[in-house]
C-alpha cells in the first residue's frame, strides 16, 4: 500500500474539505506516518474514515473530528502540550512544534506506538487518566471523548491554556474548548463527534443500604 498517497488523499477529501484551513496542521497530518500509531495488523485501514484500533480499548479519532480538534485549540510552535490517550494527535502537534507529552493508561498502547512517537520527540508517561502528569501546559488534548468537564485537566493549563476535548454522554458529544483565565474558566462548543468514551473516567454508581 503506497501510504504517502493515502496521506495526501486523507488530507484532501476529509480534513480540508471540512472547514479545517490551517496549512501548517494539513502538512503536519499529511507528513506524519498514521500506520504507525495502530496495531500492524490494522495499518491497511490507517487513512480510511473510520477509527482504526491501536489496542483493545483505544482507537484514533476520526481524522476529520481530529483536524477540527486541533485546529480549535489555535496551537502555536514552542507551546507546551499534553495529549491524553492520543498518540496520533501528539505526533500532529509535535511535527507542528510544539513541545509534547502524551498519557495513557495502558502501557499497551505505547507497545505499539512508542518508537513512532520516540521518532517524533514525543515523551511518553503511563498514568492515571484522572491525575494528568505535570502542569503549566499551553494546550491538552484527548482523541477520546469524556463524560464531562474536567476539572483536573483545566487545572493543569497555564493562564490562557486551552483544553480541546470531546464531551460524550450519550449516541453523541459535543468539541468543546476550554481557555483558563485569570478569573476562571470559558467554554465554548465547536462541532459535533463521537469518538470512544474513556470509561475510567465514568463514575461509577453508588449502591447505599
Amino acid at each position: 500500500m503506497d501510504f504517502a498517497a493515502a496521506r495526501k488523499v486523507m488530507v484532501d477529501s476529509q480534513v480540508r474539505v471540512n472547514d479545517v484551513t490551517n496549512r501548517e496542521l494539513h502538512a503536519a497530518m499529511g507528513s506524519v506516518e498514521r500506520e504507525r500509531f495502530v496495531s500492524p495488523e490494522r495499518a491497511f485501514s490507517a487513512y480510511a474514515d473510520v477509527m482504526p484500533e491501536v489496542t483493545a480499548g483505544r482507537r484514533l479519532m476520526l481524522p476529520r473530528d481530529m483536524g477540527k480538534l486541533l485546529e480549535g485549540a489555535e496551537v502555536q510552535a514552542g507551546e507546551k502540550a499534553l495529549v491524553i490517550a492520543g498518540p496520533y494527535a501528539a505526533a500532529v502537534l509535535a511535527r507542528m512544534g510544539l513541545k509534547v507529552t502524551v498519557q495513557d493508561s495502558d502501557a499497551e498502547v505505547f507497545a505499539v506506538t512508542g518508537e513512532a512517537l520516540a521518532d517524533y520527540g514525543v515523551e511518553t508517561v503511563v498514568a492515571p487518566l484522572s491525575k494528568p502528569h505535570g502542569e503549566g501546559y499551553d494546550v491538552i488534548v484527548s482523541e477520546a471523548a469524556v463524560p464531562g468537564r474536567q476539572d483536573a485537566w483545566i487545572a493543569s493549563l497555564a493562564e490562557r491554556g486551552r483544553l480541546v476535548v470531546v464531551e460524550r454522554s450519550g449516541p453523541a458529544g459535543k468539541a468543546v474548548v476550554y481557555v483558563k483565565g485569570k478569573e476562571g474558566v470559558s467554554r465554548r462548543e465547536l462541532f459535533d463527534a463521537a469518538p470512544d468514551l474513556l470509561s475510567e473516567l465514568v463514575e461509577q454508581p453508588a449502591f447505599a443500604l
